[in-house]
């Protein structure tokens, strides 16, 4: 483990020295790509660095203890090393961490679809309500959102909603949003007050570059037709809402949320390419799904990952048994607790398999 985050610290130097050097400046490209793995490679210099600080705090104490010091320095600097030893064992785990192949969508933006499942009006108002809170989410990170195609229904809610979120790491945190949530609640167009049962089934795809995949022209059929909306939200006299067909998979997107056909077709494009590479993902991913079905992030649309309890207050997260009764901050984008231990367990998990 030593030895690769010696190599980092050794590429990181040698980075470093030609960065500075005019004729690599010159040169645009090169200095992009050299920063870019400047940057990359900063986190493991910065624990190693810290791993090497603690080893010497460490090898500093025992070597006072050796000596002969009074009651009360002796105890101060046990008590030294104590501390030492333990951020040690907590700074070795992190460099573990940091060695865990990355996910290479990690950094991308995302298209996420959410859609009422089972429980008509009341499923549609639930699928308004997470978007409302992936929005939410997104603003309090300074992550920008754009609606890309929506069906809403006359009561509020969605039958379903298509947006991208733009920031550093969006699919990083909401990789694991995709799945069946389930809301229970007294939908208030019920007079005897009985709790309702609705899913709705959200799916988080990464946003790819046109080159992650190739999309031949001829295996597409666009059709364009009038953009439509409950109560007239979307007044428009021109046919500028899109509709792709991808003919070998039979995948069709659409699009009619943004002004002009250019850019529907633009946005439904970078949909289908998502939908094309998911698809190629997981036809790679299964057989190693089959060996070894990670409990978090299997991505698997069918399954029920989350109930949201509106009577208790409660939202839990049947994948890490994750109780939480704060429905209401969650439901307004805190969704943080809910994110970060879902990152901890993947982590946990692939230590645990050496992955």
């Amino acid at each position: 483990m030593l030895e690769k985050f010696q190599s980092a610290e050794n590429r990181y130097d040698e980075i470093n020295h030609k960065i500075s050097d005019p004729s690599v400046i010159a040169n645009q490209d090169e200095y992009r790509k050299l920063m870019k793995e400047h940057t990359e490679l900063e986190e493991f210099v910065g624990k190693y660095t810290e791993y090497k600080k603690v080893q010497q705090e460490i090898t500093d104490a025992k070597e006072m203890l050796n000596e002969k010091l009074d009651k009360e320095f002796h105890e101060m600097v046990e008590e030294e090393l104590k501390g030492a030893q333990e951020r040690f064992e907590v700074i070795k785990n992190e460099m573990k961490i940091l060695l865990i192949p990355k996910d290479p969508n990690d950094d991308k933006n995302v298209i996420v679809e959410i859609r009422g499942g089972a429980g008509g009006d009341e499923a549609a108002l639930f699928a308004g309500d997470l978007f409302r809170m992936y929005t939410r989410y997104a603003e309090r990170r300074g992550w920008k959102t754009e609606m890309l195609d929506s069906n809403p229904t006359e009561i509020g809610g969605f039958k379903e909603v298509v947006f991208s979120i733009e920031g550093t790491g969006a699919y990083s945190k909401l990789k694991f949003e995709s799945g069946v949530h389930r809301v229970q609640r007294i939908p208030t167009t019920e007079s005897g007050g009985r709790i309702h049962t609705s899913t709705v089934t959200v799916a988080v795809l990464p946003e790819v570059e046109e080159v992650d995949v190739d999309i031949n022209p001829n295996d597409l059929r666009i059709d364009t037709y009038r953009a439509s909306g409950a109560g007239g939200q979307h007044v428009n006299k021109t046919d500028s809402a899109i509709r792709i067909t991808h003919l070998p998979t039979g995948l069709v997107v659409t699009c009619q949320d943004q002004r002009s056909q250019y850019k529907n077709k633009d946005r439904a494009m970078a949909i289908l390419r998502s939908k094309l590479y998911e698809t190629a993902q997981i036809e790679q991913s299964s057989e190693i799904a089959q060996e070894r079905k990670s409990q978090v992030g299997t991505g698997d649309r069918s399954e029920r990952i989350r109930t949201y309890n509106y009577p208790q207050g409660r939202i839990t997260d049947h994948r890490i048994g994750l109780t939480l009764y704060k429905i209401e901050n969650v439901l307004d984008g805190e969704i943080d607790e809910i994110v970060d231990e879902l990152i901890t367990t993947e982590q946990a998990e692939k230590l645990g398999h050496g992955d």
